[in-house]
């Protein structure tokens, strides 16, 4: 399984017998956290199968969130504190059934040094999570609500029978918490789209009609 996960692919396969050596398999049910934001961290984590939300709560409201990115099979998440020994800077729940695989810092610092590739590679998907933050900080700032519902929408759809769908593991819920907005704007932004015959709107599903959406 790790040759087929992007920081490992480069590594021989007595490199990957050692890191395999040290990694635990467990696994989550969907909506439990993998990691509390604050809390200090040890492990690395590698999804195999399933997908997970970071986010952020609202000291103020435990009810409110926001979710600042979704990672599927192949991604990893809980690198920071690796480099810089701080308690985690968010939380991760599974949004689904998920297989998870974990490494320790302890054991994820020597395959770095037996294979730089890996912390190149780390570094590069670090870049992109920055830029992809970057990105939505503008958007947040800059876009009004139709315009970032339809970008999310188009940015996280998949080909489902020939079609476009945003759905499972997704809710219009989760939705809202993407975009920081409330779930009744949401619906309503829904609704004008699919007047608009850009979507349909399905019961657990959304179908794209026309990508050129506001945007």
């Amino acid at each position: 399984m790790l040759n087929a996960i992007p920081i490992f692919t480069n590594l021989n396969p007595m490199q990957l017998a050692s890191i395999g050596a040290h990694l635990a398999l467990k696994v989550y049910e969907k909506g439990e956290y993998v990691l509390r934001e604050g809390v200090v961290g040890d492990s690395l984590y590698v999804i195999l199968t399933g997908q997970v939300k970071v986010f952020s709560v609202d000291p103020t409201d435990p009810t409110r969130e926001v979710i600042l990115k979704t990672l599927g099979p192949g991604e990893f998440f809980g690198e920071l504190p690796l480099f810089d020994q701080e308690p985690r800077s968010a939380s991760v729940a599974t949004m689904e059934r998920c297989h998870l695989q974990i490494l320790s810092y302890r054991s994820f610092r020597k395959a770095i040094e037996a294979s730089p590739d890996i912390a190149q590679r780390v570094m590069e998907t670090l870049a992109r999570r920055l830029r992809a933050a970057t990105r939505k900080i503008g958007d947040l700032a800059l876009h009004d609500i139709s315009s970032r519902v339809s970008r999310t929408l188009l940015e996280l759809a998949i080909m489902s029978n020939g079609r476009r769908v945003f759905g499972e593991p997704f809710t219009q819920q989760d939705l809202a918490n993407m975009i920081g907005a409330s779930r009744e704007m949401v619906n309503r932004t829904l609704k004008d789209l699919e007047e608009g015959g850009y979507i349909s709107v399905e019961r657990k599903s959304i179908t794209i009609l026309n990508d050129r959406m506001p945007n």
